[in-house]
């Protein structure tokens, strides 16, 4: 019951960092926007929009 309870605690702990590292990253791209936007995870070309190939990049000069 006690190794149930730890990892409980342990994998709701890593959810929450995870979510303050990525609030983290938002707001210093805020503050930051010479830097351009932050990369999602899961974003961008061929990732959701399902072409492999051939993909026009939306910020390319």
């Amino acid at each position: 019951m006690f190794n149930l309870l730890i990892a409980i605690v342990i994998i709701f702990s890593i959810l929450i960092s995870w979510v303050l590292i990525q609030q983290s990253a938002r707001k210093y791209a805020a503050n930051h926007p010479e830097l351009g936007p932050v990369k999602e995870e899961g974003l961008g070309c061929g990732k959701t929009c399902g072409c492999k190939t051939g993909c026009k990049q939306e910020n390319s000069p």
